[in-house]
């Protein structure tokens, strides 16, 4: 189809669909059966990967250098990811337990990891490498069983007829220029594409809703219409949105950013926690995007023990990789990859399709529950008698690893007390309840 065919196309596909937005949300069986796969998964991989890491400064490089934006766009010419081996990239990840992978298809630069019709700005177009990075991780995660979900960018700190928020202020934009109208069509003709030309995608990750809270007229992002946009192309996709909010009709998941549901150690948390199925993204070191002085991972147990309590309350963890210009995931990327899937291999059935236990996550660690079985995770693991609350009887307790039987008391205050037998660098002493 032509640029002008697709134009046209989509003018009278989002005239249907706005016909069909509204204030209230009925999401179909599909999307009902989606939501469900997604709350039992538990464990993802996100991916911020684009121009940006040629850089080796993170995905914010533009805006925190204030570099202008065509200056920025030349490093597209150098792009060349001649190592990038998607077959490698999702055996690694599912190796590890994930059961999804979540890509940057266009972050805040405005660089699109696509062929798309709609900019030039793109890897297909715009880099000596010329192939279509979706198309070929989309493939492969189809292939390995690997659900494919997208992020998305709702700024744009490259094109011009973006609405100027509170960021991209000083990369060279002419603010005249700005054009709402034909930026939400640019969007909604690129989601067009990402959900007809790369088979079923599991989510759309929305970003940059915040980028106009503090605009004095609240600002519209006319969600309504494109969350319906979504759903149509694709019933079963799911929407998320980054947004720091309560949740909006028409999103599926609510996204929380590292924070673990409930809390607001950012300070960018403004939400509860809705009935949704829930979500953590986090870095697996400092930087979403690569940056090359960024070795500051966090250890295997740090990152066992942020996967335990974020299913603790019930919600996935998205840990952050950040691949290398030249196609790689890092070296020690994959090693923490690795030591996590050897976990995960041993405690999986302790983490997958649980929801959250009896009790919040505590200072001692977290419960996660499945099928009337009680999972006690002891990440603190300093005690020999060990006491917590409980609702009606008890039959027994054991070892979740080794599956030995512990004695237990039951108390008369509505609580159990059960010996521990001694263990050394346990990450997570995983006690079965039943």
């Amino acid at each position: 189809m032509n640029k002008l065919g697709i134009l046209i196309f989509g003018a009278v596909f989002m005239a249907s669909v706005f016909v069909q937005a509204q204030d209230t949300y009925y999401p179909s069986e599909e999307n009902l059966k989606s939501r469900k796969e997604f709350a039992e998964s538990k464990f993802g991989i996100f991916l911020h990967w684009g121009i940006y890491s040629m850089f080796g400064q993170g995905e914010w490089y533009m805006q925190n250098e204030n570099i202008n934006f065509k200056e920025y766009a030349k490093a597209a010419d150098g792009f060349y990811p001649h190592r990038f081996d998607p077959a490698a990239w999702v055996s690694a990840i599912k190796a590890a337990g994930a059961k999804y992978v979540c890509l940057t298809s266009r972050h805040h630069d405005g660089f699109s990891m696509w062929g798309t019709k709609q900019s030039k700005y793109n890897i297909v177009d715009a880099t000596p490498y010329g192939k279509d990075i979706i198309k070929l991780l989309a493939d492969e995660c189809h292939k390995q069983g690997i659900k494919l979900h997208l992020y998305y960018s709702h700024l744009d700190w490259t094109r011009e007829d973006y609405p100027w928020g509170r960021t991209g202020l000083h990369v060279g934009r002419d603010k005249s220029k700005n054009n709402w109208q034909s930026y939400y069509n640019f969007m909604n003709n690129q989601l067009t594409e990402l959900l007809t030309n790369y088979g079923e995608i599991g989510a759309i990750w929305f970003d940059g809703h915040w980028d106009h809270d503090e605009d004095a007229t609240p600002f519209d992002w006319e969600l309504d219409t494109q969350y319906a946009l979504i759903h149509k192309l694709q019933p079963g996709c799911l929407v998320g949105n980054n947004h720091h909010l309560n949740p909006y009709p028409g999103e599926d998941i609510q996204i929380f950013e590292r924070d673990l549901p409930g809390e607001n150690t950012t300070g960018w948390s403004k939400a509860g926690i809705s009935k949704l199925p829930l979500e953590t993204c986090e870095t697996m070191n400092g930087m979403w995007g690569y940056k090359v002085s960024d070795q500051n991972y966090k250890s295997v147990p740090e990152l066992i023990r942020l996967l335990v309590n974020t299913a603790g309350k019930g919600a996935n963890l998205l840990l952050n990789i950040g691949p290398q210009p030249n196609g790689e995931l890092p070296e020690i990327a994959l090693k923490r990859l690795h030591d996590i899937g050897t976990w995960m291999n041993q405690y999986g059935e302790t983490i997958y399709g649980t929801t959250a236990g009896s009790l919040p996550v505590q200072e001692w660690g977290a419960t996660t529950c499945k099928g009337g079985v009680e999972y006690i995770h002891i990440l603190n693991y300093k005690y020999t008698y060990f006491t917590i609350p409980v609702k009606g009887k008890i039959k027994e307790v054991k070892e979740f690893a080794s599956g030995k039987l512990l004695n237990f008391k039951q108390n008369k205050d509505n609580t159990i007390t059960i010996k521990l037998n001694p263990h050394d660098d346990v990450v997570d002493y995983v006690l079965e309840i039943r």
